[in-house]
């Protein structure tokens, strides 16, 4: 019998959710078969057999937390898959099975004087297929054969499941004393004269709540505002996209406006591009770029890789795919991971201003957010209806002083002002 056991996913995961099995009870399954998806902080991924067989018990049902190391399933290398057993065979083996079954109940028969009211267990009982041994094991710890779950593929019960299922009659007992934890938890829970309904929270919504508590909690958050005159970048858009389309295969959107705005800030500004590891502050030459991107589970910051190197172009192909492997749940740990600063926007929502949260250990996260036509003063004294965008920068306030803040985003703000000569930079 070999054990499927959960791997070793990444050195910053190391626990899980069982999300969905891939595979039932009684399948047969080869090595490197994906058995069961399991929800993780980051990502969803799929948990491999490491023998082939026939899968026969799962230890971990959906909605299990399980950790690095945890037994999820056995399977059996020398079993039958439950549809590949021949007629013939299961009949030989109900033969097998009747005879014990026959005897027994004649040996039973002068217990049966007592009052009917378990007649239709002790029914059941019969219709068990178990082996003699198991039937007195079952005897002798008073177990209802009709209750016990059995491992063998077939639905024999042996005496390992008559042990089994005594062991967990007594769990209860133990287990109704909750602890402390549970009991505070039981505390907090509000009943309701009304209807409601309770959802238990997904293993990413509860990592991402309890990061977002602890950024609060162990960074001195503070965020600076300004704003943004789009004009320069929706009229370079409009007279570019036709033929960056035909030369790139690709949409010229804002996105890679605003990432190559903030590679440019961050090298002249580069604590904010760091992060702090114990008494040291990490200063980082390399600039990976966390785009936020919204999904059913919650939101996900695939990273753009070396953003610096890219032209615009190459950063609004890379938004885009890491975008689609977002959408179908496709984005593996290595796209979440070491990302430097992180942009956010939500002006795709309707957003007009927001505070954003920092990604730790990034130092600062940059949100945008929609473009709404104001009236704006022009430097001669006129009024002119610009196109205008919020932008906010969050920072933690223990690396980056409000003086370095104000000046890396009104940084941006030059440069998305001017976007030609980011472009002829980028």
């Amino acid at each position: 019998m070999k054990e499927i056991k959960i791997p070793e996913l990444a050195e910053s995961i190391t626990e899980g959710t069982i999300a969905e099995w891939l595979v039932k009870k009684g399948d047969k399954i080869e090595k490197g078969d994906a058995v069961v998806e399991l929800e993780t902080d980051k990502v969803n991924v799929e948990v491999n057999a490491d023998s082939a067989g026939v899968l026969t018990e799962i230890v971990a049902n959906e909605g299990d937390d399980v950790e690095v190391g945890d037994v999820i399933a056995k399977v059996d290398e020398n079993g039958e898959a439950s549809g590949d057993t021949s007629s013939s065979e299961t009949k030989d083996k109900a033969k097998a099975d009747e005879q014990p079954k026959q005897e027994e109940s004649k040996q039973e028969a002068p217990k049966q004087a007592e009052p009917q009211k378990d007649q239709q267990a002790d029914d059941n009982k019969q219709d068990v297929v178990a082996s003699p041994a198991a039937r007195k094991r079952a005897r002798e710890l008073n177990i209802d054969l009709s209750q016990v779950s059995t491992r063998d593929p077939l639905g024999r019960v042996r005496p390992e499941d008559v042990e089994a299922a005594a062991k967990a009659e007594n769990e209860p007992k133990q287990e109704q004393k909750p602890t402390k934890q549970e009991a505070t938890k039981q505390s907090e829970k509000t009943e309701f004269d009304k209807p409601v309904e309770r959802i238990k929270l997904s293993r990413r919504r509860q990592t991402i709540a309890k990061n977002l508590v602890a950024v609060q909690h162990e960074t001195a958050m503070l965020t600076t505002f300004n704003e943004v005159d789009m004009t320069a970048v929706m009229k370079l858009r409009s007279e570019r996209k036709e033929n960056f389309i035909k030369k790139h295969d690709v949409k010229l959107g804002f996105m890679s406006f605003f990432t190559k705005a903030v590679v440019g800030a961050l090298k002249e500004f580069p604590e904010i591009n760091s992060e702090i590891q114990g008494n040291e502050l990490v200063l980082k030459k390399f600039y990976d770029i966390g785009i936020a991107v919204s999904t059913e589970e919650g939101l996900v910051v695939p990273v753009v890789r070396d953003a610096d190197r890219l032209d615009f172009a190459g950063v609004e192909r890379a938004i885009g795919e890491l975008s689609v492997k977002a959408k179908n749940k496709e984005l593996s740990l290595k796209d979440l991971q070491g990302g430097t600063f992180t942009i956010t926007n939500g002006g795709t929502f309707g957003s007009m201003m927001s505070t954003p949260i920092l990604n730790a250990p990034q130092v600062g996260i940059l949100g945008m957010h929609n473009i709404i036509k104001r009236p704006m003063a022009m430097p001669d004294g006129s009024i002119e209806v610009r196109p205008m965008m919020y932008l906010a920068l969050s920072y933690d306030h223990r690396v980056v002083d409000g003086a370095e803040a104000v000046q890396f985003l009104v940084r941006i703000k030059q440069m998305l002002e001017d976007p030609y000569d980011l472009l002829l930079e980028g």
